[in-house]
């Protein structure tokens, strides 16, 4: 049994890893936590006179540099002046040359949200008449590409690291304070101290690349690096590299100086001590994320950014001391019941905490009922909601096995305390027989019950003896195969264990339930993981608000947002389609096919049907020309009658993959 249990878990640990992977790689990348809400010229506006500037306005304030907003002209040459200023609130600008020709000209910005997360987009306007252009943007999210992955699998390690140094110190501390001299706990607490360490360095490395160019060679830019330093992100990723040096100093007390302690009032006051500086460097390790990220922006920082703190912490607690758990009940020799029982009390805790912050951080982040289902942020957080579920029913089924684990050794000492008596006196004259050898006629009755009581436990003295290595003969044997003998002996003795810990059924079940919630917590960690990097849906839905309001109060056009999904790969989008004036007779129709991050989605073909049902009128086939990416126009679109039609867009993504959506939409 004990042979198969390690592939096993190696083949479950591998899976869990590759589910993870698929998470994280499945993802798309990441997403703006800030939205663009207005524009000044219009998304899609046509102008009279050349503007003097270009002004952008977003959900929330954005971090923004000189290059950060580009305009180009219909044949890609740049018309601003590359000075970006503060117009208002979370409103920038940028100013452009003079005599500027007619034409569709092209903006382009990247910019970083409050919340660390890089922001990338474009749209376009056209001075006199709408025009073809020849810009093309590029597909690749800010974000996203090589540097995007690494910085995104060095977020979740750092996540996990965090998890493994505080959660498995905690366990220590709080449950089994005799696993301070175990080498796999030291190593698992050691490690998460490695993975966080290195983790925070690469994000510090990639930082600067990741919110701008994107490319791999701009990694070790030591100007990017100046750059990242002087930013709220960078500030914090410093900051936690300080607070890991101090937690270096507490690993280093607590699985050094700290088991060497023999005195039982020093070594409570050294427990005290610990307890009380660890848990500053978990809080402090834990505000570098709620300074930095989601818990920093929005509403009610005051009250946000404590609670992300307790949040993270509880998470730790209980993923982190689950872990350790699992390592002593597969590592350690002997593990007390009494361990596992307080450790249940401490994670019924932690889960307590983190529903409550859960519940506050959800209302935070979403807003509505309806951004549950209706937003990517919504649905990630069901997701999440429901491994949280399947990881308390799992717990709960280790309780049982901690209840059962409990009770054993209580009946074992009791079947104990029955056979005493006899084992002793049958001991007693087993060792008075060997040292006595020379007295062999003395009390043959005593010797011989001592033989009858003892001979199954000799048998197996016997069994395990002969596959220990005998001892060299005195004198004849040098110290290589003295240290060679005792190298045997020390792996005789670790299988003799082993087997011991394999052979109990109750430890056995309790390793397999605790087992399978570390999986369930390593897949959870991964959906957290990429939560983080999903924008809010209360950001989506007011963003979408903000932008309708805006347009309709503008121009007085109708605009109308129909999502698709062709079935193709890529093939998810939204087509918005704008009608002005929106009355009885001659409009100008614009539609704007958009990838889910709100980038524009070049597609080969767009075609768009009225009807209007009541009147038995149409489909009446409108076919716009395309005049840039994403972006196509028809004018003279008659509209005959005033009431609900029904708008029918078809969008072809490539050759196979066509769909038609449609959206109900007043008219005149």
């Amino acid at each position: 049994m004990s042979q198969t249990i390690a592939p096993r878990v190696r083949t479950l640990l591998l899976l869990l890893l590759a589910v993870t992977g698929a998470l994280l790689a499945g993802s798309a990348p990441v997403s703006a936590h800030a939205a663009l809400t207005a524009s000044d010229p219009q998304q899609g506006a046509v102008v009279k006179e050349a503007p003097t500037q270009v002004s952008l306005t977003f959900s929330e304030g954005v971090a923004m540099s000189d290059d950060s907003v580009r305009v180009l002209d219909p044949k890609g040459k740049r018309v601003d002046t590359g000075k970006t200023s503060e117009q208002g609130t979370n409103t920038y600008s940028v100013k452009l040359h003079s005599g500027l020709p007619d034409g569709t000209f092209t903006v382009t910005y990247q910019v970083v949200s409050a919340d660390s997360h890089p922001v990338s987009g474009a749209f376009t306007f056209s001075i006199g008449a709408p025009s073809t252009t020849s810009v093309s943007v590029s597909d690749q999210e800010a974000g996203g590409g090589v540097v995007g992955g690494l910085y995104g699998f060095a977020r979740y390690l750092s996540y996990a690291g965090f998890i493994l140094l505080v959660g498995g110190a905690a366990f220590v501390l709080a449950c089994w304070q005799r696993g301070t001299g175990e080498r796999s706990v030291q190593r698992l607490v050691v490690s998460g101290w490695l993975a966080l360490t290195g983790a925070t360095l690469a994000m510090l490395l990639l930082r600067g690349s990741y919110t701008g160019s994107g490319k791999v060679g701009d990694i070790f830019d030591l100007a990017l690096l100046s750059d990242v330093l002087q930013t709220k992100t960078g500030a914090a990723l410093i900051s936690r590299l300080l607070l890991l040096a101090a937690g270096a100093l507490f690993i280093a007390v607590l699985f050094g100086a700290y088991e060497k302690r023999e005195d039982d009032e020093e070594k409570g006051d050294l427990t005290f001590g610990l307890a009380i500086g660890g848990f500053v460097v978990a809080a402090g390790l834990a505000a570098t994320w709620a300074m930095a990220e989601h818990a920093s922006t929005g509403i009610q920082t005051g009250i946000s950014m404590p609670v992300d703190v307790l949040h993270l912490l509880a998470v730790a607690v209980w993923l982190g001391g689950l872990a350790t758990l699992l390592v002593a009940l597969y590592r350690a020799p002997s593990i007390e019941p009494s361990v596992v029982r307080r450790f249940s009390r401490i994670a019924f805790g932690s889960v307590a905490v983190l529903a409550a912050t859960g519940i506050y951080q959800s209302w935070r982040q979403l807003g509505s009922w309806s951004a549950f289902t209706g937003t990517s942020y919504g649905q990630l957080l069901l997701v999440k909601i429901g491994l949280v579920v399947v990881l308390v029913g799992i717990a709960w089924i280790s309780r049982r096995w901690t209840a059962r684990l409990s009770q054993a050794p209580a009946a074992k000492a009791a079947k104990t305390s029955v056979s005493a008596p006899v084992k002793a006196t049958a001991k007693t004259g087993a060792k008075t027989s060997a040292k006595t050898s020379a007295k062999a006629s003395a009390k043959a009755s005593a010797k011989t019950s001592a033989a009858t009581s003892d001979k199954s436990e000799d048998e197996d003295r016997e069994t395990e003896d002969e596959k220990e290595p005998t001892a060299a003969p005195a004198g004849g044997g040098d110290g290589k195969r003295a240290t060679q003998l005792a190298r045997q002996r020390a792996a005789v003795a670790t299988a003799r264990e082993k087997r011991v810990r394999d052979a109990d059924p109750l430890r056995s079940g309790l390793r397999r339930s605790v087992l399978a919630e570390t999986g369930v917590a390593v897949v959870l960690l991964a959906v957290t993981t990429v939560l983080t990097s999903t924008e809010p849906g209360r950001t989506v839905e007011e963003a979408e608000a903000a932008t309708a309001a805006t347009s309709q109060e503008a121009t007085g056009a109708l605009a109308v947002d129909i999502p698709f999904d062709t079935g193709g790969k890529d093939g998810k989008g939204l087509a918005r389609v704008e009608i002005d004036p929106a009355r009885v007779g001659g409009n100008d129709m614009h539609v704007y096919v958009q990838r889910p991050n709100g980038k524009a989605f070049d597609i080969p073909e767009v075609k768009v049907a009225f009807t209007l049902k009541a009147k038995d009128i149409g489909p009446l086939p409108v076919v716009p020309d395309r005049i840039a990416t994403g972006h196509w126009t028809a004018t003279g679109v008659q509209i005959p009658l005033a009431g609900n039609w029904s708008i029918a867009v078809t969008v072809r993504t490539s050759d196979i993959d066509q769909v038609t959506v449609d959206k109900n939409a007043q008219i005149g």
